[in-house]
């Protein structure tokens, strides 16, 4: 089958598409065709090298990590899905990518694709709509009536963020000069914006960072080994200071994949209560060119790749 792999980390990853071998199921998976694939700034950050301490790839990797497509096979101990079934899912950090004419994906993490939307659409959602779940609901606890900052509105997680924090009953703001003692920040913005946006909020309150630095509490979830937890606290060194002289919670969020949360957000999109929001489309030819076209920046919604 056809997919769109990387050969090494760097500058020069060796992008392009690639034959590799079809998937093999185990019991607890469904063997998915692919109709679109969704691309996230990770993706390219992967290339990089960035994360290579943290997320284990064998290369050549597979890019992509959502998925939307058609149910063509499932495992002995799968229950809740079966041939011909729309699904949806995440498949990040599971050592496989989704930008290929087929995928194999753990039935924990799959959800039915609400009948609403078309595969473009479905492909849009889950990273950014499970990190925005994870972040503002899990982590947060965002609550009615509280105030979120949510930077680069415009972008893909956080045009989904916004629309979740007012499904939540939030007021949101997206410039610092909106509002001020607010409840939360969302970090979408790499840079020093992070350190700037804990003189907006009010002591007690909560900062997630989608975009770093990592910190140490990162470094044990995931069960890294100690030269890395000390690499990751002195990164996080300076911001977490800067939070405690505030009486402010700094964390960084790596999303999960999970089929149940995943199944949650169908709710909101069956019933329109969330929209996926798109930026542009390409074709399968062009999948290296959207990758490139999302390092630009200026993504106004999400970048989806239509593979059939």
């Amino acid at each position: 089958m056809k997919a769109l792999t990387f050969q090494r980390y760097g500058k020069s990853p060796g992008l392009g598409i690639t034959e590799v071998p079809r998937p093999v199921l185990k019991p607890d998976e469904l063997l998915v065709e692919v109709h679109a694939a969704g691309v996230n700034p990770i993706d390219n950050r992967l290339m990089t090298g960035a994360f290579k301490p943290v997320v284990k790839l064998e290369l050549p990797a597979t890019v992509g990590s959502d998925v939307a497509g058609i149910v063509v096979e499932v495992g002995s101990r799968v229950k809740r899905f079966k041939p011909g079934d729309a699904v949806f899912a995440s498949v990040f950090d599971l050592g496989r990518g989704s930008i290929a004419e087929f995928v194999a994906v753990p039935e924990s993490v799959a959800a039915h694709k609400p009948a609403n939307l078309d595969f473009v659409q479905a492909a849009s959602i889950p990273m950014v709509g499970l990190t925005a779940w994870q972040a503002l609901k899990e982590r947060i606890g965002l609550r009615a009536g509280q105030k979120v900052f949510i930077p680069a509105g415009s972008g893909g997680i956080g045009s989904f963020a916004i629309q979740l924090a007012k499904q939540l009953g939030a007021r949101v703001g997206t410039t610092t000069s909106t509002l001020r003692d607010y409840d939360a920040v969302l970090g979408t913005v790499k840079g020093d914006a992070i350190e700037k946006s804990i003189g907006i909020l009010k002591p007690g309150s909560s900062i997630v960072s989608l975009v770093g630095p990592l910190d140490a509490a990162f470094a044990r979830t995931r069960g890294l080994n100690g030269m890395l937890r000390i690499v990751f606290c002195l990164m996080s060194r300076k911001i977490l200071r800067l939070a405690g002289k505030r009486g402010v919670r700094y964390s960084f969020l790596f999303m999960r994949p999970d089929g149940g949360q995943l199944a949650d957000i169908g709710e909101l999109l069956a019933s329109e209560r969330i929209r996926p929001v798109i930026d542009k489309v390409f074709d399968f030819e062009q999948a290296a060119d959207a990758l490139r076209h999302l390092a630009q920046g200026r993504s106004r919604g999400k970048v989806v790749i239509k593979i059939k």
